[in-house]
């Protein structure tokens, strides 16, 4: 009877897989999640830190408004 060998995979076998896993995500689904990321991060008031800058909406009368 002959001896059978059981393979392992490496610590480098599994870095690859994880590598090939993630370039094969495309750049534009990746910009979408980390995109909603931030946006639930900055909807939260109890977050630490400083918070995102509001953007100021002007008014029919061209005068910015506070909200």
């Amino acid at each position: 009877m002959g001896v059978v060998m059981k393979y392992e995979p490496t610590e480098y076998d599994r870095f690859t897989s994880l590598v090939d896993r993630v370039l094969a995500v495309p750049h534009s689904v990746i910009k979408e999640r980390v995109e909603k990321e931030r946006k639930l991060a900055a909807a939260n008031p109890n977050r630490p830190g400083p918070k995102p800058k509001r953007k100021v909406k002007t008014s029919v009368s061209g005068r910015a408004s506070k909200y």
